[in-house]
C-alpha cells in the first residue's frame, strides 16, 4: 500500500495542474533589519531624450529587493551628487545613512552610453568602489543590475545575484483546458519571455551550467518526453520519449549529461544518466523501490536523489559513476526533492514539519536541518548560484506563488504573480560574460 500511495503521489506532482498569470515580482515579507542606504539620481550627459534607463531606479530596487538595504527615499536627500568632490558625508550622516551610491549616464553615440558609478562608506568617508561599463539601449538595464551586484557583494561579501534570471511555469485556464507555458524573466520579473507554450503540461525546468539552455518535461502527443532547448535560437531536441515516464531532468556540471527519471510501462522508477552527445542512457539505480528527482552534486561526483526504499521518501546519493546509494536524510518522515547549493556546502529539499510540507536547508557538514520556510505546500526549491538565497512554490489561497528565503532563514519574501499559480521555479547560473 505505501509503495502504491507513493507513486500516486509522485504522478500528482507530475501532473499537478498550474492556472496562472504573468509573474510580477514584488516585494510582500520580509524580516531582519535593514542597511540605510542612499541611491542618488544619476546624472544624464546625453541627448534631449533623456536616459534609456533610470540605472539609480534599477539600482535601488534590487538593493531593497534583497531585503538586506532600505534605500532612503529622493526627498529626504539633502543633496544630489553625481560627482565625488560634492559628497558631504556630514550630510548622510545626519541621515543615518551608512552608503551612498552616486553615478552618472554619459551618451557616446547614436546607441552607445558610459555608465559610471561610485560607492562610498559614509562612516569612514571613503570610496568603497569605481567602476564604469558600456552599454547600449538594449543592454543598460543589465549593466543596472551589474552595477548593484558589484555594490551588494562589496557591502555584504556575497556575490549579487541581480543579473541573473530565473525560469517557470504557468498556465491560463482557457474555455478548452488550459494553455501552460515556460518562462524566462529578469530576477526582478521584468524581459519575460515565453519559452514553450503548449495545451499539454510542461514542468521540471533545469538550467544549463552556461545558461543557454533549458531541460524541461512536455506532455505533448499524450506522453512524457524530455527536450533541450536553446533559449538564443529556440531549437529544440526530444532528448528522451522512452515508453513509460520520462521526467526530472537535471544537467550536470560540465552539461554534457542530464540525470533522468525513467520508468518502464511497469511504473518502476529509477535513475539513469543520458549522454547528450551519444543520447546513450546508463542506469543507476536498480531497487524496486521509487527512485526519482536526481540532482548532480556541483563537483559531478555523485547525483542525489529521492527514494521511498527505506519506506517513506528519503534522500539518498549515489556515486554518478555508479554503486551502493547511501541515505543521506534521516530526520523526519518526508525528504524529498534534493538540490545542493552550487558551493557545495547546503542541500535544501521538501520536509515535512509537523503535518506541512516546508522548504529546509542541510548543512551537508554539521548535518543539522534547518526549515526555512513557512507554508502548507512549499516545493520545488532552488538555491541562487550565490548559494545564499532560495526560490520555491508555494500556496496563497488557491494560487501558485513563489516566495524566496535565504539559506538562514532570516530574510523571506514573496514573489506574486499577476492571480493564479506559478510553479516550478528556477533560478539560473551565472551569466558568462
Amino acid at each position: 500500500m505505501l509503495r502504491k500511495t507513493s507513486r500516486i503521489l509522485f504522478l500528482l506532482t507530475l501532473l499537478a495542474g498550474v492556472a496562472g498569470a504573468e509573474l510580477r515580482i514584488e516585494i510582500t515579507e520580509g524580516l531582519g533589519s535593514r542597511t540605510p542606504v542612499a541611491i542618488v539620481p544619476f546624472g544624464w550627459e546625453g541627448g534631449s531624450a533623456g536616459m534609456p534607463t533610470a540605472v539609480h531606479d534599477v539600482i535601488g530596487a534590487n538593493l531593497a529587493r534583497s531585503g538586506r538595504f532600505a534605500p532612503i527615499p529622493e526627498d529626504d536627500m539633502l543633496q544630489k551628487p553625481t560627482s565625488s568632490v560634492d559628497v558631504d558625508f556630514d550630510d548622510w550622516s545626519i541621515l543615518g545613512v551608512e552608503a551612498v551610491v552616486i553615478g552618472k549616464v554619459v551618451q557616446t553615440g547614436d546607441n552607445a552610453y558610459q555608465v559610471q558609478f561610485r560607492l562610498f562608506d559614509v562612516f569612514a568617508r571613503e570610496q568603497l568602489v569605481g567602476y564604469q561599463m558600456s552599454a547600449t539601449r538594449g543592454t543598460m538595464r543589465r549593466a543596472a543590475h551589474r552595477a548593484a551586484d558589484m555594490i551588494y557583494e562589496k557591502l555584504t561579501g556575497i556575490k549579487g545575484v541581480f543579473d541573473t534570471r530565473v525560469a517557470f511555469v504557468t498556465a491560463a485556464r482557457q474555455s478548452e483546458g488550459r494553455l501552460y507555458r515556460l518562462v524566462v524573466a529578469d530576477q526582478d520579473g521584468e524581459n519575460e519571455s515565453v519559452i514553450l507554450e503548449s495545451s499539454d503540461p510542461i514542468m521540471s525546468p533545469a538550467w544549463s551550467p552556461d545558461s543557454r539552455r533549458i531541460a524541461y518535461v512536455s506532455f505533448e502527443e499524450g506522453r512524457s518526453s524530455v527536450f533541450v532547448q536553446n533559449l538564443r535560437t529556440g531549437n529544440r531536441i526530444r532528448v528522451s520519449s522512452k515508453p513509460g515516464i520520462n521526467g526530472a531532468p537535471s544537467f550536470s556540471p560540465d552539461g554534457r549529461r542530464l540525470v533522468l527519471t525513467l520508468g518502464g510501462l511497469d511504473g518502476n522508477l529509477d535513475i539513469h544518466v543520458l549522454d547528450l552527445g551519444s543520447r546513450q542512457t546508463r542506469r543507476l539505480t536498480t531497487h524496486r523501490a521509487i527512485d526519482t528527482e536526481g540532482s548532480f552534486s556541483p563537483d559531478g561526483r555523485h547525483i542525489y536523489f529521492t527514494s521511498d526504499r527505506s519506506g517513506g521518501p528519503q534522500i539518498y546519493r549515489v556515486r554518478a559513476s555508479g554503486g551502493t546509494p547511501e541515505r543521506v536524510t534521516f530526520e523526519g518522515s518526508y525528504n524529498a526533492r534534493p538540490r545542493l547549493s552550487p558551493d557545495g556546502k547546503k542541500l535544501a529539499m521538501v520536509h515535512v514539519d509537523r503535518g506541512d510540507y516546508r522548504i529546509a536547508v542541510m548543512d551537508l557538514k554539521r548535518k543539522d536541518l534547518l526549515v526555512v520556510s513557512e507554508g502548507r505546500q512549499d516545493e520545488s526549491p532552488s538555491f541562487a548560484p550565490n548559494s545564499d538565497t532560495l526560490i520555491y512554490a508555494t500556496r496563497q489561497g488557491r494560487d501558485g506563488v513563489l516566495e524566496s528565503v535565504t539559506a538562514d532563514g532570516m530574510i523571506r519574501q514573496r514573489l506574486a504573480s499577476g492571480g493564479g499559480d506559478v510553479r516550478e521555479p528556477v533560478w539560473s547560473p551565472f551569466p558568462r560574460y
